[in-house]
């Protein structure tokens, strides 16, 4: 006997590396250590970013809350994590395989014998029946293994879900923000243009000013009017995204604008360090999880190949039985029994390896989906840390060039009220301020959403520690 059972132990260690597949580690493309487009060193202090809130850089009390409604109602999160718990629940369905299954049982049975004067007896049975597969290659742990793999990779994609919501509710913000400024902007230029027509209008109708110049005033009126209901439309279209983001109804959500309706966006693009290393899109979760599902894909193959080798089954039961209901307790009517199948598949038509093709299929996808995930992460920071260096440079070239227009439209006016331009001069100055006042305008909400994304590419943080 204790032979049998050492004999069993060695083929138990042998055959439990059944169910593990290695991976091909060369495979693996090597990160660079840097980035291509590093940042520039930090002018200024650097801002921690808060763990777990990354938009507390930007210290927008107003963003703040917008965030924090979505990440409480959005519907992509609630379905992430309702899957997460139904990853969590085929974790204890897995394990459960690993433990013996135990029942009760009872009943009574009423048969007559064959005969040509057969008599019906009854017999009264009560017991406990044990069940439990021995997991001699290890195929069992595998499984559960390759499950809870599954369920991390479901928490990581929670994680990165609550990620691209703040993230996508902190890029439609900005908008919102730098469009309510610009909507400020037009109608500021309209109320100009109409003052300016209400005296053209009357020194027309004194005999001063020709027809044409009241047309083309009363040009630039209503298309600055057209603009304003454009941008209107804009704003209503942003605002139920928003709503949409943050699991609220569009007719009733409103955001708040008063408090910075009477104020300019004054705000400050977060400074991002240099020397940022490039491993930490280790901790990206879209990483994590596509790493995670690979590790599981790996174990199943390991799993399918364990199918090759026989498996061991140990059953026992045990209890009472008795014709008469009143004695069925006694000694006299127990009974048990103890069983151990070893079974062995010799034929199965090729259903094992191609139990086994379809697993290496699944492993080579999901490798194939890690490795095509770290590519996307090491360019979506690339883009990002090219976008901010060239929109700093923009933005500087836009100061210029609004600081240009601004003193060539005051110059203007004060040639037109002496007389040395025409009304056409003028207003050619003033479209071309307010149209450099608004592209600086997107160029600052282009810096605002770059910033964004490149803390969302980094994983929602840039600390490396």
């Amino acid at each position: 006997m204790l032979k049998s059972i050492t004999t069993l132990s060695l083929a138990t260690l042998l055959l439990a590396g059944c169910a593990t597949e290695p991976l091909n580690s060369a495979a693996l493309t090597a990160p660079p250590p840097a980035f291509k487009g590093e940042a520039a060193p930090a002018t200024a202090a650097t801002p921690a970013l808060a763990m777990g809130q990354w938009w507390k850089v930007f210290a927008d009390p107003t963003l703040d809350g917008l965030i924090e409604r979505s990440l409480a109602r959005n519907t992509d999160i609630r379905i992430a994590a309702a899957r997460l718990e139904q990853s969590k629940a085929l974790v204890k369905s897995a394990r459960s395989s690993l433990f013996p299954q135990v029942g009760i049982s009872a009943g009574s049975t009423r048969a007559s014998d064959v005969g040509q004067d057969p008599k019906a007896s009854t017999l009264h049975s009560a017991g406990i029946d044990l069940s439990y597969e021995v997991d001699i290659t290890g195929k069992l742990f595998s499984a559960a293994k390759a499950a809870r793999l599954d369920a991390q990779a479901s928490e990581a994609l929670l994680a990165d879900t609550r990620l691209l919501i703040a993230g996508t509710v902190a890029e439609t913000y900005f908008a919102l923000r730098a469009l309510d400024e610009e909507r400020a902007i037009v109608r500021d230029t309209l109320t100009a243009y109409r003052t300016t027509l209400d005296v053209t209008q009357r020194r027309f109708e004194a005999g001063d000013v020709a027809e044409l110049d009241v047309a083309r005033l009363q040009t630039e009126v209503s298309s600055s009017e057209s603009e304003l209901l454009a941008l209107d439309r804009q704003r209503a279209q942003i605002e139920n995204a928003l709503a949409v983001l943050t699991g609220e109804v569009a007719t009733t959500f409103d955001v708040e604008s008063q408090s910075w309706a009477s104020q300019p966006w004054a705000g400050h693009v977060p400074v991002v360090p240099a020397g940022i290393p490039s491993d930490v899109l280790k901790r990206r979760p879209d990483v994590q999880a596509a790493e995670l599902s690979m590790q599981a894909a790996q174990r199943r193959v390991g799993i399918a190949k364990a199918a090759w080798f026989p498996s061991l089954t140990l059953t026992a039961s045990g209890g009472y039985a008795s014709s008469d209901l009143g004695d069925l307790f006694e000694d006299a009517g127990r009974n048990w029994s103890l069983t151990g199948l070893l079974a062995q598949a010799i034929f199965d038509g090729g259903r094992r390896n191609a139990g086994i093709a379809l697993a290496k299929g699944d492993l080579e996808i999901a490798f194939a989906g890690y490795q095509q995930q770290v590519l996307v992460a090491f360019a979506d920071v690339e883009d990002q840390l090219a976008a901010r260096q060239t929109l700093e440079a923009q933005a500087r070239t836009q100061t210029e060039a609004l600081n240009a227009a601004t003193r060539a439209l005051n110059l203007s006016q004060s040639r037109y009220r002496n007389g040395y331009v025409s009304q056409l001069d003028l207003l050619d100055a003033q479209r071309s301020e307010l149209r450099t006042r608004r592209q600086a305008l997107q160029v600052k909400a282009a810096q605002y959403q770059s910033s964004v994304r490149l803390i969302r590419a980094l994983g929602g943080d840039w600390n490396t520690i």
